[in-house]
């Protein structure tokens, strides 16, 4: 495992915003994250200081080469999970590797992928879960299926494995986007995936079983949602983030409720603009230094 006093999640405006400042600051600054949404090729015409048109592609690009610059290191890299470490600070898990870090800066943005099933809100907490981490315990012995097609999936159907051995996996219609490694892990595993897609959930007084779209159904007790890339409202779950919908909660300084904890960009809501990403990006990174200096030695 790598340690490293500041890691950033996310490489978008926000998270490449906050690199620059904190590795300019002599922070050593770890930035993990695919490449975000922005960096298609399409234009921007409305961020300051830019007479004539630019592709979100090149305006990252520019950043990256910014932060690096500045020392920052980038990996591209997908996290899996985010964990208070036992030993204080915070250990993160991607698909390549681990690290512990002292503090956190989230910029995920809003990725949370739907899943379509109409009555999903109501099971909420009836046997509808987005973390294993936070819920894996109650449904110890007992039928689990986790819902989604990639690694995130995968890897939060590993970990229920130390809950219950009966955990299987559904992409909910969706082509598997998973690596061979971690279809090998599953099938080793015991863990079957079922490429169908689930259309209402069924239960009296909680979750009993899922219904498909051909019209069969399975038993289950617990539906996790991990659909798509680990979101910062997974993140949320299992770090105790406080949140407001889908969005985190963070004060005029970027802090969370958990000391350590900074977030910043469309993860917070407000107004989803580049330009705000950047200037919150920017102030998490002022906390972020703080917090570093002070208690990360």
């Amino acid at each position: 495992m790598t340690n490293i006093p500041l890691a950033i999640i996310g490489s978008g405006p926000a998270g490449l915003s906050a690199g620059i400042y904190t590795a300019r600051a002599g922070i050593d600054t770890l930035i993990i994250g695919s490449d975000p949404k922005i960096a298609g090729d399409y234009d921007i015409d409305n961020y300051f200081g830019f007479s004539e048109t630019i592709s979100g592609r090149e305006l990252m690009q520019r950043g990256r080469m910014q932060a690096e610059r500045f020392g920052a290191t980038i990996v591209d890299e997908r996290v899996l999970g985010l964990h208070h470490a036992d030993y204080g600070g915070f250990h993160i898990k991607t698909d390549k590797g681990s690290y512990h870090a002292c503090g956190l800066v989230l910029a995920t943005g809003v990725t949370r992928v739907r899943p379509g099933i109409d009555n999903l809100a109501f099971y909420d907490g009836k046997g509808v879960s987005y973390c294993v981490s936070c819920d894996g315990f109650f449904y110890r012995g007992r039928s689990v299926m986790v819902l989604g097609e990639g690694i995130y999936a995968a890897n939060q159907a590993l970990e229920l494995l130390s809950y219950t051995p009966h955990v299987s996996v559904c992409t909910q219609g969706a082509p598997l986007t998973m690596t061979e490694e971690f279809k090998e892990r599953l099938k080793a595993a015991g863990i079957p995936i079922i490429e169908g897609r689930v259309r209402t959930l069924q239960g009296e007084n909680g979750l009993s079983s899922v219904l498909f779209d051909d019209g069969t159904s399975k038993d289950v007790d617990g539906l996790f949602i991990a659909m798509g890339e680990a979101s910062s409202l997974d993140f949320a779950y299992t770090l105790g983030v406080e949140r407001n919908g889908v969005f985190l909660v963070a004060d005029n300084e970027q802090k969370t409720n958990i000391e350590g904890v900074f977030a910043a960009g469309d993860c917070t809501g407000g107004f989803l603009q580049i330009s705000v990403a950047v200037g919150e990006g920017a102030k998490a990174a002022k906390s972020a230094i703080a917090h570093v200096k002070k208690l990360c030695k």
